[in-house]
């Protein structure tokens, strides 16, 4: 595994990417910056941090292994690797919040980002961005966001967790590559922010319903349960999982 770590840098993805289409990449190569000046979540969000207090980091992976229909096992493996490491460290109430914002006792600590590289309409690589709030305790004008540091009163070492992290990340990958399609889907479901439970959403035309989350397809559609047992899919530019 190789690190680069940077001081500041607007996007560790961005770095990555350029990096990784100019020169041959290594498999797990880390881009990571104590602070990130221009960071993105999904839809085009801005990801802020406090410089030295989160771990943002982003990882070169080759996914040329994965067809195009599968390649929201990407963010499944991604998300399935940070929630174990948070388990592992005793963090409370963690669940995945679809597709891939990471929860922590209702607040969101976690926010991942990923962007592949496709050629000749297949996949070649993948740049999976992390931004983990570690030891922030402010979060100004962001009521529903939280810390590890916050969540158990400890702070810890941000070096530690990327380790974990990107260790547990090749665990899962093994089993993606292994074609444990199945169980990795099943294990994603398993820990989906209210699954099964009467929640609300709003859709992109702002209207609000109501239904349960089943789960989510192979392509990663979430799959609604609606009025009269109907059930719906629906991708991330489709609809918005209200707290």
């Amino acid at each position: 595994m190789r690190i680069i770590k940077l001081s500041a840098i607007g996007s560790t993805n961005t770095f990555l990417r350029q990096i990784s289409s100019a020169e041959p990449m290594d498999d797990y190569t880390v881009v990571v910056a104590e602070n990130q000046t221009d960071g993105r979540g999904q839809m085009g969000t801005d990801w802020v941090v406090q410089e030295g207090k989160n771990l943002t980091f982003s990882v070169f992976k080759d996914v040329s292994f994965l067809s195009m229909e599968n390649n929201f096992f990407i963010s499944i493996v991604a998300s399935l690797s940070v929630t174990k490491v948070l388990n592992s460290l005793k963090i409370p109430k963690t669940y995945i919040k679809w597709p891939n914002d990471i929860l922590a006792d209702n607040k969101k600590v976690c926010g991942i980002l990923i962007e592949n590289v496709i050629k000749n309409n297949k996949l070649t690589a993948s740049v999976i961005g992390i931004g983990l709030n570690v030891n922030q305790t402010e979060f100004t004008n962001l009521p529903n966001a939280s810390s590890l540091l916050k969540l158990t009163g400890n702070p810890f070492s941000i070096d530690d967790i990327l380790n974990s992290i990107v260790e547990t990340l090749q665990q899962y990958f093994i089993r993606l590559q292994d074609k444990e399609f199945d169980s990795l889907k099943e294990e994603y479901e398993a820990q989906l922010f209210r699954k099964d439970k009467p929640s609300t959403f709003r859709d992109n035309e702002e209207h609000l319903f109501s239904g349960y989350i089943q789960g989510v397809s192979r392509d990663g559609a979430l799959r609604v349960l609606l009025e009269d047992d109907i059930i719906r899919e629906y991708d991330l530019k489709e609809i918005q999982l209200l707290y």
